[in-house]
């Protein structure tokens, strides 16, 4: 089998929207950034609904039954809306709209889409742009994964039955279990380079190892594969042991065809790779514990992570009053914290205060205000902000952290999207983190839990 570098990015609405960053890490946070902004706005799921997502960004849904899927057009000074044709599958329709919402994070959406009314030559680098919309796509229709966890088998059988189950695309669905499981397995995307019979090649577009693989594909690599060419027609799928990168001798693949890109003729192929002797590996994961989050578990250095508010440095109310009464000193030198500039009290803000040899407390300003609210007060992107520092300070000092199901008492949030980023940031990047619930709480009452997450403090902020 060939096997041959090649250079990737080359489509000028896809230079223009990265900067010299690499587009596909770029578009999946811009669309993170998107999801993180909407839940917090009121958007709940699963399923998300990319319709109410399109209102929450003030576009509007036009349906037109002689649009082929659907397209984005301006209809104004810098407005935009979506025609979708409400004819097609309801699976396909919401990805075609979720698409389309990913065109508007490219800074020459309004521009590109007035192109689109005219009779244009399509680029032979198109492909890319609609490439990073896909990926985007999945982000909104999966920022979560619901009744997907780590313990969810990962084969092309499972992966099709869960895409009928969620009403989303196949594309959306590999990826999040790419990101959720413990499996030894790197999912992989793959388009037919050209529309003829006498070559065929496959480029891969990208791939995502998890967290237990060693099977890295790099992006841009031209394969002639005979497992991958099997999936002729959108959902044919083929198994088989394959070759496709020189680290590794041999590869079981299992592949199943989906959509084309707009004007190419054969299936975009989505496959799972591991290794035939591939077997599960420890990772880390949230570990789960029913005890108290202020007598964190294990030795050596620790950290009591918190959320509170950017209205008051008083704690008063849920763990952040219990952290008070038996650290008082965290209290104190957070106060004194914000009186000497009162602009550490914004939301994304961090501070960490020493209780004891060894014992950190962590508070990160992720709540907006206090008291009762229409609104949850949690704030999604300043909670994402924070953990990130969270992840520095673990790293500094070479913590452990521990937390109980925070964001999800007096802010409100929405705790297995809260899980996932802890997830994302933290455990990923190899920072042990244990949820404590306290003896007595009911699992029954918590909702949506994921199982990489934990159950509730019911004082949590």
């Amino acid at each position: 089998m060939a096997i041959q570098e090649t250079r990737y990015w080359t489509n000028p609405s896809v230079l223009q929207f990265a900067g010299g960053a690499d587009p596909f890490n770029l578009i999946t946070e811009k669309a993170k950034e998107v999801v993180l902004k909407a839940i917090q706005d009121g958007w709940q799921g699963p399923p998300f609904d990319p319709f109410k997502l399109a209102s929450l960004l003030q576009i509007s849904t036009i349906p037109r039954e002689d649009v082929l899927d659907a397209r984005i057009l301006p209809t104004g000074s810098q407005r935009l809306q979506i025609e979708f044709n409400p004819n097609r599958p309801r699976g396909r329709t919401r990805f075609s709209v979720a698409h389309e919402i990913a065109h508007t994070l490219f800074p020459d959406c309004v521009e590109s889409t007035r192109n689109r009314s005219k009779k244009v030559e399509s680029r032979d680098d198109d492909w890319q742009l609609e490439l990073l919309c896909n990926v985007a796509a999945s982000e909104f229709l999966m920022p979560t994964g619901g009744e997907i966890d780590s313990k969810t088998p990962v084969n092309i059988d499972n992966l099709l039955r869960l895409q009928k189950q969620f009403d989303v695309s196949t594309e959306a669905i590999s990826i999040r279990l790419a990101k959720l499981t413990l499996e030894p397995c790197t999912m992989i995307t793959a388009a037919r380079i050209a529309d003829s019979e006498r070559m065929v090649a496959y480029r891969i577009d990208y791939s995502i190892p998890s967290r237990t693989s060693v099977i890295e594909v790099p992006r841009g690599l031209v394969i002639q594969d005979k497992v991958i060419s099997q999936c002729t027609a959108v959902g044919y799928t083929a198994k088989g042991r394959e070759r496709i990168t020189s680290k590794f001798s041999e590869l079981y693949l299992e592949c199943v065809g989906i959509p084309p890109y707009p004007g190419r003729n054969y299936p975009r192929v989505i496959g799972i790779a591991r290794q035939g002797d591939a077997v599960a590996t420890e990772a880390l994961s949230l570990v789960s514990l029913r005890g108290d989050a202020l007598d964190p578990r294990g030795t050596g250095p620790r950290i009591i992570a918190q959320i509170v508010n950017d209205k008051t440095p008083n704690w008063g109310a849920g763990f952040a009053r219990a952290i008070r009464a038996k650290y008082p000193s965290a209290q104190e030198e957070f106060r004194e914290w914000c009186f000497t500039n009162p602009d550490n009290l914004t939301l994304g803000n961090t501070h960490v205060s020493q209780v004891t040899d060894g014992l950190y407390v962590v508070s990160m300003i992720a709540q907006h205000g206090y008291g009762d609210s229409t609104k949850p007060r949690i704030r999604y992107a300043a909670l994402k902000d924070c953990l990130g520092r969270l992840k520095e300070i673990a790293v500094d000092k070479a913590a452990t952290t521990h937390m109980p199901r925070i964001g999800t008492g007096y802010a409100g949030g929405n705790w297995p999207f809260i899980s996932e980023l802890i997830d994302e940031i933290l455990v990923r990047n190899g920072i042990s983190v244990t949820i404590y619930a306290l003896p007595g709480n009911d699992p029954g009452e918590t909702q949506g839990v994921l199982e990489l997450g934990a159950l509730t403090q019911s004082e949590a902020d």
